[in-house]
């Protein structure tokens, strides 16, 4: 493919090359890639990018990209490594004071100052800030 003058092609990626390469000279016609193949593509797509990943690797991007969709998935995350914790609330020691700032993806800032015990309902203002059309 045609790459850029002087662009480097990291060691991991030239070394995924090569095992593709060698499988591909060893294969028989109409044979599909090994999912350990599929796995060290996936892997090496998170960290360099799909379309340098399937360049390099001779892949077709959309199927890597899939592979990499599938893999990063909640549904794909182990069950000893929870997503998310909820902290009952009784375990939380309150701060006298706490300031929180939200902000949505085109920077617009909401600052909520808190003192006191009262705790409002910060899921809801949350949702409500960044769902409002800005």
């Amino acid at each position: 493919m045609g790459r850029k003058r002087g662009s480097r092609v990291p060691p991991r990626l030239k070394r995924a090359a090569e095992r593709f390469a060698v499988w591909r000279r060893m294969r028989e016609v109409g044979m599909r890639i090994p999912e350990p193949l599929w796995r060290l593509a996936s892997r090496l797509a998170v960290a360099y990018g799909v379309c340098r990943t399937a360049s390099e690797l001779g892949l077709d991007y959309y199927g890597l990209k899939r592979r990499v969709e599938d893999q990063t998935s909640p549904a794909h995350c182990s069950a000893g490594q929870p997503a998310f914790v909820e902290l009952p609330a009784s375990t939380l020691a309150l701060p006298d004071e706490c300031i929180l700032e939200f902000e949505n993806a085109l920077g617009s800032k909401l600052r909520v100052h808190l003192k006191g015990g009262a705790i409002p309902d910060l899921v809801a203002l949350g949702r409500s800030f960044w769902n409002a059309e800005s």
